[in-house]
């Protein structure tokens, strides 16, 4: 939409519902009068951004700067949902997102890297970028920090690179998604994930691993049974899970909601029901995986709570008042929907 002058011709009652608000506290955060609440008060403001108005000389924040946020893609929904959490806590704090995506074919994260520093950015947020692959050369980054950039990287964590981590605590992720399933009599578990060499899929290994010899007396080679690596898509999914049925898996845990849907359609595929033949459990309760068919039971990232403290993170270092080197965890969620139920023919209930 193009933007418009503001003027008393604006419809103060287009604003106020765009707002949620009443005309009146419209009319005094136009006048720069005191007496709103300063959420109020950038809501009104958004809702002027979102209709087209150009923001009163007055009101217009003085950007702080630019931050670079890089993305591996936006095809899979956990990426722009990290991406708009980021964007609107770097917003609140006066500083312009400049989002960076990686596409098949383009640009590479070292690509996206210098230019965004070649615009003067004051730092980066990197999410599940190359820091996560243990192949990966981690000097890139200690490259960076030589050039005065700050920046914080989450999802994924490398005892190599001198920087804030903000992850999810993978391992506590599949002992859920485990034990759920053996709740509910399922015996063989497997676990559908990308390649190996990321550091979230060894760790939700290391997880599933322990879970399957505390529960269910598995380990070594007879649980490794039950690990099947493939692409974070949903094609992926599917290819991994349909190895995993053939294997007598009455469940599978999936590593990403994409994966758990290419999972729900091998089992159809195979003839079986999700969830009456066969439990599928995804990984990060992207949104509106809740009205997928069956709903998903998932694992659920603490998205907004990962990225405000990421924003954070960056904001001290640019600040001048760096955290040492560390790793932030965050514990997920475990939420049951309905693609989960009692393994066939077990005298098991609904967890």
């Amino acid at each position: 939409m193009a933007v418009q002058s503001f003027s008393v011709t604006a419809r103060l009652a287009d604003i106020a519902a765009q707002a949620g608000v009443s005309e009146a506290t419209v009319s005094r955060v136009l006048n720069g009068k005191p007496g709103v609440a300063g959420a109020t008060r950038e809501s009104v403001l958004t809702a002027l951004d979102l209709l087209g108005y150009e923001r009163p000389a007055r009101l217009r924040q003085r950007s702080a700067g630019l931050v670079g946020l890089i993305t591996p893609e936006l095809e899979n929904p956990i990426f722009p949902a990290f991406a708009q959490v980021i964007a609107q806590a770097l917003t609140r704090q006066g500083y312009t997102p400049v989002l960076a995506t990686q596409t098949p074919g383009g640009s590479t994260e070292d690509e996206l890297t210098e230019m965004l520093v070649e615009r003067g950015v004051a730092g980066i947020i990197y999410v599940s970028g190359l820091h996560a692959d243990t192949t990966a050369d981690m000097r890139r980054y200690e490259k960076l920090r030589g050039q005065g950039v700050p920046h914080v990287l989450v999802g994924g964590f490398s005892p190599h690179v001198r920087a804030a981590f903000v992850s999810a605590d993978d391992r506590a992720a599949t002992r859920l998604a485990v034990t759920h399933l053996v709740s509910l009599g399922h015996q063989r578990i497997g676990l559908a994930l990308g390649p190996a060499r990321f550091v979230p899929v060894r760790r939700k290994i290391e997880g599933f691993r322990e879970s399957l010899a505390e529960h269910l007396g598995l380990r070594g080679a007879d649980a490794e049974e039950f690990v099947q690596h493939s692409l974070y898509t949903l094609e992926g999914g599917q290819a991994a899970a349909s190895a995993l049925l053939e294997r007598g898996c009455t469940a599978v845990v999936c590593a990403s909601d994409m994966m758990a849907l290419g999972a729900i359609r091998a089992a159809r595929q195979h003839g079986l029901h999700v969830p009456g033949d066969v439990s599928v459990i995804g990984f990060d309760d992207s949104p509106l995986i809740a009205f997928t068919d069956p709903p998903l039971t998932t694992i659920r990232q603490p998205v907004t709570a990962m990225g405000q403290a990421a924003v954070r993170a960056l904001l001290e270092e640019i600040g001048g008042t760096p955290a040492p080197p560390s790793e932030f965890v965050f514990l997920p969620e475990l939420v049951v929907r309905g693609s989960t139920a009692a393994a066939p023919g077990s005298a098991h209930g609904r967890a």
